[in-house]
C-alpha cells in the first residue's frame, strides 16, 4: 500500500501533485495520467520516499518500462514527464540530466491512410452526430479530442474557419470550415443550444470552463457560445467541482462508431479516428498544397513531423516501375 504522507508533511503528496497540475491548467486526462505514473514510480521504489530517491532509481524505473514492460517510446517519455513534474513542480528539486536510460524503441512506421474511395465508403456507413464528427475529422484534420472539445463559439461561419483552442502543446490554431459541413454544423448548434435550454430550465446548464475562466467570467458557463458543440446525451458529475453538468460526448462513442463503419465498409486496415487526420494531410499533398500550409493546419511544431506524409505519397518500391509491368 502506498504511503499517505511524505516528508512534505500534510497535505499528502498526491494531493500536492493534483493541486500543482490544476494550478497550471493541465487537462483532467493529463492529471489522471501523471498521477498514475507517479503512483507507479513511488510503489517501484518503496520503502524509499521521493525525496530520498536519486537519479539511479529514476533511471532504473524508466529502463524497466522498456525492458520488462515493453512500453512504446511515447509511453516511456510520458512517464519521464510525470516524474520531472513531481520533482521540479512539486518537490522543488531540479534533477540533473539522466543518462544511460534504456530507451524503448521508436518504430519507424508510416501512418495508416484511407484512399479517397475508402473515406467515402466509411463515411457512407455512418449516421447521426457521429457522422458529422467523422466528416469534421477528415474535412479539417482535427485530432479526436480537439473535435470533442469544440465550443459553439469556435465555429466561425463568416470567416469559414474553425478555431482550435489549446490543442496539442497547449497551442491555439485555425483550420478551414468545409462548406459542405456548414448546414450540418448549424443544425448541431441548434441541438446543443436546445439541450442547454432544457438543462437551465431544470436548474442545471453550466458547462466546464478551462483554467480560471470561470472565476474571471462568472456568467460564461451558461452562455451559448461556451457550450460544447457536441454535448453528451447525459449530464454527469464533474470530478473537479463535484457539480452536475453536461460535458462533451465521450470519445469512445465516436471511436466505436468509426470502428463499426470501417468493418461494415469491408476495409481491412488497422484504422481508427486518427486515420482521418492522416488522410486529410495526405490528400492535401496529393492536391498540390505545400507542406508548410499543411503543417499549420495540423498544428505540428516541426515540419519534419508533417514530412512523414510525403513518404505515404510514394507508390510501392519508392515509385519505381517494376520491369514485370513492362513485359
Amino acid at each position: 500500500m502506498l504511503p499517505k504522507t511524505t516528508n512534505l508533511g500534510k497535505p499528502m503528496l498526491f494531493e500536492k501533485v493534483r493541486e500543482a497540475l490544476r494550478l497550471l491548467h493541465y487537462s483532467y486526462r493529463t492529471e489522471e495520467t501523471y498521477l498514475g505514473w507517479i503512483r507507479r514510480f513511488v510503489k517501484f521504489n518503496l520503502p524509499k520516499l521521493p525525496r530520498e530517491i536519486g537519479t539511479e532509481e529514476i533511471r532504473a524505473f524508466l529502463s524497466s518500462l522498456a525492458t520488462q514492460g515493453n512500453v512504446a517510446a511515447s509511453t516511456q517519455n510520458q512517464a519521464l514527464a510525470a516524474i520531472l513534474f513531481l520533482y521540479e513542480r512539486v518537490l522543488g528539486i531540479q534533477l540533473p540530466f539522466i543518462e544511460d536510460i534504456t530507451r524503448a524503441k521508436r518504430p519507424l512506421k508510416l501512418p495508416v491512410v484511407f484512399s479517397r474511395r475508402e473515406v467515402k465508403a466509411v463515411l457512407g456507413q455512418m449516421q447521426g452526430v457521429t457522422r458529422t464528427m467523422a466528416h469534421l475529422l477528415y474535412g479539417t484534420g482535427l485530432r479526436l479530442m480537439e473535435c470533442l472539445r469544440l465550443r459553439i463559439q469556435d465555429i466561425d461561419f463568416d470567416r469559414t474557419q474553425i478555431i482550435v483552442r489549446e490543442g496539442k502543446g497547449q497551442k491555439d490554431r485555425t483550420t478551414m470550415l468545409p462548406g459542405s459541413l456548414v448546414e450540418d454544423l448549424g443544425k448541431q448548434i441548434e441541438v446543443a443550444l436546445s439541450l442547454n435550454k432544457t438543462d437551465r430550465a431544470l436548474g442545471f446548464g453550466m458547462v466546464y470552463l478551462p483554467g480560471a475562466l470561470e472565476k474571471k467570467y462568472p456568467n460564461a458557463p451558461t452562455e451559448p457560445g461556451w457550450q460544447f458543440l457536441f454535448p453528451s446525451p447525459r449530464r454527469s458529475i464533474d470530478p473537479r467541482s463535484g457539480r452536475e453538468q453536461r460535458h462533451h460526448i465521450d470519445p469512445g462513442t465516436l471511436q466505436g462508431a468509426v470502428k463499426k463503419a470501417i468493418a461494415q465498409a469491408g476495409i481491412r486496415k488497422s484504422a481508427s479516428c486518427h486515420t482521418f487526420r492522416h488522410s486529410f494531410a495526405t490528400h492535401l499533398l496529393e492536391d498540390g498544397y505545400d507542406i508548410r500550409t499543411i503543417q499549420e493546419l495540423l498544428g505540428h511544431a516541426n515540419v519534419e513531423t508533417t514530412m512523414i506524409y510525403t513518404h505515404v505519397l510514394k507508390k510501392g518500391g519508392s515509385g519505381v516501375r517494376s520491369p514485370l509491368d513492362g513485359l
